[in-house]
């Protein structure tokens, strides 16, 4: 493993959390299939670790068919007790059913705003915003909350900063992080 400095929760030792870390992670990505996969992941994150949601990263991809929207959006009650099955994703039958919620929910957002994109940038007077040490701030609690008004669910403030932080609209680096391109304030 190569020795360049990385925020400190980084688990050096894990070349998969390293990878997300060093190409993904912070790195501004509005794409639509990032979006919506990360919201998904993001939404099983909730009383879990990253590590333990990254490592089953591909097992969701697989049983999410791709996380194409359109296609989760539309699980049946008979691919939802399959996913309950899947070994490889978490199988929290609440979380399950409210991905498929979130699912038909993304597409309303994207129907009514153009791209999930713009829903997201609605909440912006500029981004990226730079700032670290931080697990909510006042976007992740406005957005959070007309999430949960559309009926979005595991959608609270905290979960939607990580998330923001996952696409890159909020970049976390630390300061001793080599992909540290804020401020140091203080």
């Amino acid at each position: 493993m190569d020795k360049l400095p990385r925020c400190s929760y980084v688990p050096i030792e894990d070349p998969l959390y390293v990878e997300y870390h060093d190409r993904e992670w912070g790195q501004l990505n509005l794409e639509r299939g990032p979006l919506f996969e990360l919201l998904i992941l993001e939404s099983f994150q909730a009383g879990l670790s990253w590590a333990t949601i990254l490592h089953k990263r591909e097992a969701f991809r697989k049983a999410y068919e791709g996380f194409i929207p359109e296609r989760v959006a539309f699980f049946d009650e008979e691919k939802i007790q399959s996913l309950l099955g899947e070994k490889g994703i978490i199988r929290h039958k609440g979380k399950i059913r409210a991905s498929v919620k979130n699912a038909r929910l993304f597409l309303q957002v994207e129907k009514e705003f153009g791209s999930f994109a713009n829903y997201l940038l609605s909440f912006f007077d500029h981004y990226p915003l730079y700032e670290y040490g931080l697990t909510v701030n006042d976007i992740a609690i406005a957005l959070s909350k007309d999430m949960r008004k559309r009926g979005f669910a595991y959608m609270g403030p905290v979960i939607v900063y990580s998330y923001l932080q996952a696409i890159g609209l909020i970049d976390s680096h630390e300061p001793g992080c080599y992909l540290f391109r804020g401020e140091i304030v203080g």
